[in-house]
């Protein structure tokens, strides 16, 4: 079986060490007959833990035709749970009509945009276990208050319990990347719909981060609310909202367009 050389265009860095593998799937919280989605196997580390575990269902989504011509001579057993193509552009519910895990090491260059497919399916996914960059692993996991929190920090923790776990080493990567990396774990929590309009939630908290320097006043000026209300959450700037605050800002909001 030929050795995959990494692709630089597709953020590939692949894991070769087994006690990090093992600490990844293990995080996973795995039940009787877990629906499990790899994004990303490569050349399958992960995989083969997971395909040794009798109460996993694994499925896997690939980019590299190459992996795939691997992994599918390397473990047979996968046949049609081996999906070839971008996963950004693969309708999940298509592979799994139960809810479903994602685990993975996620390429870095395209870590986010991940994320906010995984949020589209949020009423799928009971839990994600990935590796990625360790400075947005940070940020993921930040709480208010902090300068790292941002725009995904708010939308995961609006339907996530979001835990860092660990750091990892660049030696344990072929080739080895010019950043730490780390492993976080997202829990879905009881949240089946936040208790504001969600769309306009998702407006609110992409444009209040856009100029995350100014007091909500001024960085929500486009809804015309500034000069509308005297509510002191308006004098705050975004990073020292907690979700529940934004889902209150976002009613007010809404209350104030409604008004106009």
């Amino acid at each position: 079986m030929s050795e995959i050389k990494p692709k630089k265009s597709l953020g590939q860095h692949f894991l070769h060490d087994s006690n990090i593998a093992n600490k990844i799937v293990n995080a996973l919280g795995v039940y009787s007959k877990t629906n499990v989605l790899e994004i990303g196997p490569g050349t399958g580390i992960l995989t083969g833990i997971m395909l040794n575990n009798g109460n996993i269902d694994l499925h896997c989504i690939e980019i590299d035709k190459r992996a795939i011509d691997t992994l599918a001579e390397k473990f047979p057993s996968l046949n049609n749970r081996l999906h070839h193509g971008d996963f950004l552009n693969f309708n999940l519910i298509e592979i799994f009509s139960m809810p479903f895990c994602v685990i993975g090491n996620f390429p870095y260059n395209i870590s986010s945009q991940i994320f906010f497919k995984i949020l589209e399916y949020r009423a799928s996914v009971t839990e994600v276990v990935c590796m990625i960059q360790k400075e947005v692993a940070e940020r993921l996991a930040a709480p208010p208050g902090s300068k790292t929190y941002g725009i995904l920090s708010v939308f995961l923790k609006a339907y996530f319990d979001v835990e860092y776990l660990f750091s990892v080493n660049p030696q344990v990567f072929t080739p080895p990347p010019n950043v730490i990396s780390a492993v976080i774990k997202l829990k879905r929590n009881t949240v089946e719909k936040l208790l504001c309009n969600e769309e306009l939630f998702f407006k609110v908290v992409k444009l209040a981060f856009n100029q995350r320097r100014k007091m909500l006043r001024n960085s929500l000026k486009s809804f015309l609310i500034y000069s509308e209300t005297e509510n002191p959450i308006f004098q705050k700037r975004p990073e020292q909202l907690s979700v529940s605050e934004f889902v209150e800002l976002t009613n007010l909001v809404e209350d104030l367009i409604q008004k106009q």
